[in-house]
């Protein structure tokens, strides 16, 4: 068989079905189901590293509200500068909970509307994403 047959059958036969399996969901992965909370944070520009820094604080008392699945925030990764990376902001953080409903609660729990009185004079900006998943 002439290779360009040969590649050809490969790609459009037995050997397709093989690359879409590998591009397929893994299925021994337990299915996620609830809601994402991804909020990005944009910090004062006068602010020391130090300063900088002690504002995870924030995100450390977050923890604490009852209902979060999982909790993590960071800084921006130095990944390659394109069009459609967005660096800009200071860090980001990602909740997951059970449901909207477990959102309201964590809206509106008093460890969070104290975190957010405590903190809020740190950032100049918030942007928030609530994503069911």
């Amino acid at each position: 068989m002439k290779r360009r047959n040969f590649v050809s059958n490969v790609a459009l036969g037995a050997g397709s079905l093989g690359l879409l399996q590998s591009c397929a969901k893994p299925t021994n992965l337990p299915e996620m189901k609830g809601v994402v909370h991804y909020v990005l944070f944009w910090l004062r520009e006068d602010l020391t590293e130090k300063e900088v820094e002690d504002f995870s604080d924030f995100f450390e008392e977050l923890k604490r509200i009852p209902g979060i699945i999982s909790l993590s925030y960071g800084r921006p990764a130095e990944t390659n500068p394109r069009p459609v990376v967005d660096n800009s902001f200071t860090y980001n953080l990602i909740v997951i909970v059970d449901s909207l409903k477990e959102i309201g609660v964590y809206e509106n729990h008093p460890i969070h509307l104290e975190a957010i009185k405590e903190y809020s004079h740190f950032w100049t900006k918030v942007v928030v994403h609530d994503t069911i998943i």
